[in-house]
């Protein structure tokens, strides 16, 4: 979780200091560390915490990696589907950095980490995508009349998924795979260093 926050936190503050999104005042507890509200860098400790745990769970539960055969076709088409869009959009700032980004990770997992969990990944965000929905609807005004979280539509696509911008599932999309990739590389190192080291022979 640490070192996704050494990305995210920049970036989340980057975009509020140049109002691509901010934070509604009303419904905030007015603590705040550099431009962030203290409860948007709790979000950074507990949503990626929750689908870890999510993930984790799946795969104890659901021991067959059912998307595995197609996890690279689909990793692929969502790299491209990106690039495409954000390639379009070159002047709506958050649509075009995520994207990008999230292109370019994915483009990573296919071509040079070669990974071999993104079957389970996609089983894990897919499934969260339902309280995602939830609690970001609540944050982008759909329970409420003011908004807890603001965007400025002209830097991304206008299009919302009821209140919710569709840059924040793929945000929510690069956001966990980091989490869950640098996971998956410690718990990886771990296993390397459990690993009896074979005798040799006199």
């Amino acid at each position: 979780m640490l070192g996704t926050m050494l990305v995210f936190i920049p970036w989340d503050m980057l975009k509020t200091s140049l109002e691509v999104w901010g934070f509604n005042p009303v419904h905030l507890q007015g603590v705040y560390l550099a431009n962030l509200p203290v409860e948007e860098w709790l979000f950074f400790i507990a949503i990626p915490y929750a689908c870890l745990f999510t993930y984790h769970a799946f795969e104890y539960l659901i021991p067959k990696d059912y998307l595995g055969p197609y996890a690279n076709r689909l990793t692929g088409a969502i790299a491209i589907v990106l690039l495409i869009i954000a390639a379009i959009n070159p002047d709506r700032w958050y649509t075009f950095i995520t994207f990008v980004l999230t292109s370019v990770f994915l483009t990573l997992h296919l071509l040079v980490f070669r990974s071999r969990y993104l079957g389970r990944f996609f089983v894990m965000y897919f499934a969260t995508l339902i309280p995602f929905f939830i609690v970001n609807g609540a944050l982008t005004g759909l329970f409420t009349a003011e908004p807890v979280v603001w965007y400025d539509d002209t830097r991304n696509l206008g299009i919302r998924m009821g209140t919710i911008p569709v840059e924040d599932a793929v945000y929510g999309l690069f956001m966990l795979l980091m989490n869950t990739t640098i996971y998956e590389w410690l718990r990886g190192r771990d296993r390397r260093k459990n690993q009896p080291i074979p005798e040799t022979g006199q």
